[in-house]
């Protein structure tokens, strides 16, 4: 009996023994290359629509100076008369309307986004600065175009000229401040 106990348990342990050696490779056959570990991307605190509106915010924003120095350029070209150089003032009109359809994409994305980090402590300074000088120019685009001169009021055409320059100067001019603020602080 004993004898067989033995068998037994040296019948098994030899089992172990032979699961537990390595197989035999080939040397004309290479071996996987060892696997690389994957690093997962750093988690950002935001929303991928926050990521989107950044982005549309930051790539519309190239549009700005463009827009700032065709507008100005255009408006300094029309003359001082009523009714002078239509396709011009037709021109004029499209790029101030342009202007204000960028300033409403750029005040929805910056706005939205500016209200989810909030609670964000780097660069708010110069965050809430550019959203001011921002919705500054807003409003002096506005007054701008409603202070636009009409060939419908001959007599103050002059004056009204005068005073829409001079508000769409001043707006160019904060809007070019806060948008070289948010280039400067890099704030995209």
């Amino acid at each position: 009996m004993r004898v067989a106990k033995a068998a037994i348990l040296l019948f098994f342990f030899s089992i172990v023994g032979w699961a537990q050696d390595e197989p035999t490779i080939p040397s004309s056959v290479n071996p996987p290359p060892p696997a690389v570990p994957q690093t997962l991307p750093t988690p950002s605190p935001y929303t991928r629509a926050y990521e989107i509106r950044q982005d549309i915010h930051k790539y519309a924003s190239y549009a700005t100076l463009p827009l700032f120095a065709a507008e100005y350029a255009l408006g300094e070209s029309l003359g001082s008369e009523p009714g002078s150089e239509g396709s011009a003032r037709g021109l004029h009109a499209a790029l101030g309307t342009g202007l204000v359809g960028l300033f409403v994409v750029e005040t929805v994305t910056g706005g939205w986004n500016l209200w989810q980090s909030r609670h964000e402590k780097p660069h708010r300074t110069p965050r809430m600065i550019h959203s001011f000088l921002m919705i500054g120019a807003n409003v002096g685009f506005v007054a701008t175009s409603a202070s636009a001169p009409s060939d419908h009021r001959p007599t103050t055409f002059d004056h009204d000229r005068k005073t829409h320059r001079n508000i769409a100067i001043a707006s160019i001019g904060i809007g070019t401040a806060g948008y070289l603020l948010s280039v400067f602080a890099r704030l995209h």
